[in-house]
């Protein structure tokens, strides 16, 4: 008789059993990582580099120019990564797995080193130089910050900014996300188009057109054309100069910059508000909370994130802000602001180290609140 033989069943680890360990890359990956990833990329920049100062010879035909430059940034790119893939593929096949994802990475590495990092460094590095980026002042661009006035009028300002614009498009932004949810679809859609409209302005025209609505002409320079003037005549008042009236001719431009977010946030606010769940909501309801809790209770706590987030962007948006201060009045009438004041001292003054210390501010000021960002995205992610 024979005897029937039982397969053996290949069981998994026990619960209480640890993961297998990932196996180490050794010297040979590393190296081969290292060269696909950072080698191939600095030589193609190098290789560019040398291609832009041969076209950017004064006795180049400009038609050839334009035709190379299209040709080697368009298919330069693609060529990159098709060149490294191909040099992957021929590889052993025990290192292909390990290498490939480094050669995608590795170009990002060599751009945000090249076009990042070192521009970073390099400026705080000036900041301790003098005018002309020479000498060695040591700190002594930081005390002028704290010291001239010119410089603290602009502190001061940005500050103001930083505080009013945020609240401002926030507050005005959720407050149109939560009509515009209760209009119909078809309404609803042509709201929140009318009022994302501006978003589609860059700073510069959005500046353009709100001088003709703070226009002003003194006497003997013809008729008023300004908006905000003409309705300021129709009650009988006497044209004023808006952009010159000191203080409020900064919350006359803050006014530009929350017409431009206030689209931004009600987008933002609007989706997280149709994400929040209708049985949370509705339960709210049945056990006898008004409208108005039910918003500051329930919706308000569900949507604190996505508030965050819209918040912390703005600022950033705002400590950044130069186009509209630079255009509306060039930072005259005690209107600077840093990043204004920030070009001005590298691009008028020709003090570099005074400007890269106004950049290092800013730096400093918006690491924070890119920090918060990240933070508040990976909480969602984790969430979901």
């Amino acid at each position: 008789m024979s005897t029937l033989v039982e397969p053996e069943i290949e069981t998994g680890p026990g619960p209480g059993a640890q993961p297998p360990e990932p196996e180490r890359a050794g010297l040979g990956t590393n190296l081969l990582r290292a060269g696909v990833s950072l080698v191939v990329p600095v030589l193609a920049v190098l290789g560019l580099w040398w291609a832009g100062v041969v076209l950017l010879d004064d006795d180049s035909n400009r038609a050839v120019v334009v035709v190379a430059a299209l040709v080697i940034g368009v298919l330069g790119v693609f060529g990159l990564y098709y060149g490294m893939d191909w040099l992957i593929n021929r590889l052993p096949e025990r290192f292909r797995a390990k290498v490939r994802p480094f050669a995608f990475v590795g170009p990002a590495v060599v751009v945000l080193t090249v076009f990042l990092l070192y521009p970073t460094f390099n400026t705080i590095y000036l900041s301790f130089m003098g005018p002309n980026g020479e000498e060695f002042v040591g700190a002594g661009n930081y005390v002028n910050l704290f010291t001239d006035s010119d410089v603290l009028v602009a502190l001061r300002n940005s500050l103001g900014w930083v505080v009013i614009v945020p609240l401002f498009s926030v507050l005005i932004g959720l407050s149109f996300a939560v009509l515009s949810d209760r209009l119909g679809k078809k309404s609803e859609a042509f709201a929140k188009t009318f009022i994302f409209m501006p978003m589609a302005i860059s700073f510069v025209g959005a500046s353009i057109v709100w001088r003709f609505v703070y226009n002003f002409r003194p006497e003997g320079f013809g008729e008023q054309i300004g908006l905000l003037n003409a309705v300021w005549q129709a009650v009988g008042a006497e044209p004023v100069g808006w952009l010159g009236l000191e203080p409020w001719n900064n919350l006359f431009l803050m006014v530009i910059l929350i017409w431009l977010q206030t689209g931004f946030a009600m987008v933002i606010l609007s989706a997280a508000i149709k994400s929040v769940p209708e049985e949370i909501v509705e339960a709210a309801r049945i056990d006898g909370a008004s409208e108005l809790k039910v918003f500051t209770r329930v919706v308000v706590p569900s949507i604190a994130s996505s508030i965050v987030v819209v918040t912390t962007t703005v600022v950033i948006t705002v400590w950044k802000v130069f186009d509209i201060v630079f255009v509306m009045t060039g930072g005259q009438f005690d209107t600077s602001v840093v990043a204004e004041r920030m070009v001005r001292e590298f691009f008028t003054n020709r003090n570099s180290g005074q400007g890269a210390a106004l950049a290092v501010v800013l730096l400093v000021a918006i690491i924070p609140l890119m920090v918060v960002n990240v933070r508040r995205f990976k909480e969602q992610e984790a969430a979901r």
